[in-house]
């Protein structure tokens, strides 16, 4: 099938891939433009792009999908299908009506929960124990097109984002495959979505890492593992930032008020909510390296009863 892939970011890279490996011929591939990146903001290439380059395939780069230049391009290629995978604009009607068959979407979720930018983040954030990989026909709206194939995974409780997120990319990548030659065979399906059931996954805030010592620890737990690597968890240790990169939950046989520091021999609990704590394992203080607790312990000699979080 002709095909034309938009994709930016790693959990796009294996449908690319299964695209090429299945003999789909892929006419053109649009990513993001290069982006200024790190300290030193040299011009970073997606890692769309980075695969698309050693397998030959034609690339474009417009600053935004819907200008007229940018659809006339889409238009020319005469694509039978379209497939988006973490494109990063919204498609314009315009340019869903151009293929044949309509433009399908990898969606890390089982739609109708998390419609939005961060599902895999949110569903780890709020403690879910299963999500999947959605294959969707894009309309005009967030996420709500007809669905046509899903796969289910449950979740480990101690699995990031990004582990998480590899394990979806591939799964989605199978799918995506699965879903094409459905089409092709005319034995394609589609369900319209429940919208009394949708959940949103909003695009992540920098604030949603600051840590409310007030929530269970658990639910703490979960944001840190679902932040990770952006925005992380983060709070206030002596009027400074401190980001937790590794902690355990924990019940607690003293009642450590939300904040609350406690340090025994090499461990540092910090209180919570519903008399829980959060035992720390690694951090890392403004401006300073990742350290176990056992170096900051010795280097910031924290006292039991200190209080972390920003109101100090």
């Amino acid at each position: 099938m002709r095909v034309i892939f938009l994709g930016t970011p790693q959990f796009a890279v294996p449908s690319l891939e299964a695209l090429v490996s299945a003999g789909h011929q892929v006419l053109g591939v649009f990513t993001q433009p290069d982006r200024p990146k790190g300290r030193g903001n040299q011009l970073a290439e997606s890692p769309v792009k980075v695969v698309a380059q050693p397998l030959s395939l034609p690339i474009y780069q417009p600053e935004r999908i819907r200008r007229p230049e940018a659809v006339e391009q889409l238009r020319s290629l005469a694509a039978d299908l379209m497939v988006v995978v973490g494109y990063g604009q919204i498609i314009p009607q315009n340019i869903i009506d151009l293929p044949p068959y309509g433009i399908l979407n990898v969606h890390a979720s089982l739609l109708p929960k998390y419609r939005g930018a961060a599902p895999i983040q949110w569903a780890i954030a709020n403690g879910e124990r299963q999500t999947g990989v959605t294959i969707m026909r894009i309309d005009a709206g967030l996420d709500t097109g007809d669905t046509l194939l899903k796969a289910s995974t449950e979740i480990d409780p101690d699995e990031r984002a990004p582990e998480l997120s590899e394990r979806l990319a591939t799964l989605g990548a199978d799918l995506l495959i699965e879903a094409i030659k459905q089409i092709e065979k005319n034995c394609a399906r589609y369900e319209k979505q429940d919208d009394s059931q949708a959940t949103l996954a909003p695009i992540l805030k920098k604030e949603d890492g600051r840590i409310d010592w007030r929530r269970p620890a658990q639910d703490i737990y979960n944001r840190l593992r679902g932040f990770d690597p952006w925005p992380g968890a983060y709070t206030a240790f002596r009027q400074q930032g401190l980001s937790i990169v590794r902690a355990t939950p924990t019940e607690t046989h003293n009642v450590l008020e939300p904040g609350t520091v406690e340090v025994k021999k090499r461990d540092l609990l910090v209180g919570c909510g519903d008399n829980t704590a959060l035992q720390l394992t690694e951090v890392q203080p403004s401006g300073k390296k990742r350290m176990s607790v056992d170096a900051f312990i010795n280097g910031y000699k924290p006292i039991s009863g200190e209080q972390m979080g920003e109101e100090q």
